[in-house]
């Protein structure tokens, strides 16, 4: 790791190499780290915004999806001109704009059993801005087994919820065992969504990561927070490592060859 920051470096990070919690190694880490953001949507934007800003070296975008106009009222990275394009295209044009230090990564597909070996492998954070359950399940368990820490988020109309899976704390299914059955959970496009909260809960996702990237602060791992937008009220809750849970219990499983990551996503699935 380089701790050389020219003076245009010096100037943008200013504020950042002023805290004593970060300083100027703290920047060069961040500088030199290699963030997976998956899905490029309503949580995905605040994040790459504020990992691009932040000066994360290496931001990798995975979304198979183009901009709708309907996007526009809260994936903030997308524009009316955009419309259309490929969400990942459409990112790494944003991120160039906003900040010439980030390389962006594109990835124009969805992240499957496949081609997971092929993406996730060398980055050191991973943030699950998914919007499905195969897709959490998926990384949950790959990550797991290849110790890459996720910042997690999902939102829900006025609701959002945040943890941080570690290698050394509980994962996702020993929060969630199993996926809901298909059907009972809608999504946005069926329910709505108010237009700021995955601002608040994507925020949150890149504060994680960033803490994750300089091994500052207390993180989310073993905590699951709960935002209520309309009370305005924030609530965390505490879970711990299931003993017996498949992926990080006694008796881990060691690939995801033995999931199908549709429906309940479970273990040894036919």
């Amino acid at each position: 790791m380089s701790l050389s920051l020219d003076s245009t470096q010096l100037d943008r990070y200013s504020r950042h190499i002023i805290m004593d919690e970060v300083g100027p190694e703290g920047q060069a880490s961040l500088l030199d780290s290699r963030v997976l953001v998956v899905g490029a949507g309503g949580l995905g934007a605040p994040v790459i915004q504020y990992l691009a800003a932040a000066g994360v070296g290496t931001l990798g975008v995975v979304d198979d999806d183009v901009v709708e106009r309907s996007n526009l009222q809260r994936q903030v990275i997308h524009g009316d001109d955009d419309v259309g394009r490929p969400k990942v295209d459409s990112a790494a044009a944003f991120v160039e704009n906003l900040n010439p230090d980030v390389d962006v990564e594109t990835y124009e597909t969805r992240l499957t059993k496949e081609n997971v070996d092929s993406v996730v492998p060398g980055h050191d954070v991973v943030v699950d801005a998914s919007d499905n359950f195969p897709t959490r399940y998926l990384l949950n368990d790959f990550c797991r087994l290849r110790e890459i820490p996720i910042a997690h988020g999902a939102i829900y109309k006025f609701e959002g919820q945040i943890t941080t899976l570690t290698p050394e704390g509980p994962c996702y299914r020993c929060l969630f065992p199993e996926a809901p059955e298909p059907g009972t959970v809608p999504d946005c496009a069926t329910t709505g969504v108010l237009g700021v909260l995955p601002g608040t809960v994507g925020c949150i996702q890149a504060t994680e990561a960033v803490k994750l990237v300089l091994d500052a602060g207390e993180t989310l791992t073993g905590r699951l927070l709960f935002y209520d937008a309309m009370e305005m009220s924030f609530e965390t809750v505490p879970y711990q490592q299931n003993p017996e849970c498949p992926v990080c219990g006694d008796g881990p499983i060691d690939s995801i060859d033995d999931v199908e990551y549709t429906d309940a996503c479970t273990i040894g699935a036919e």
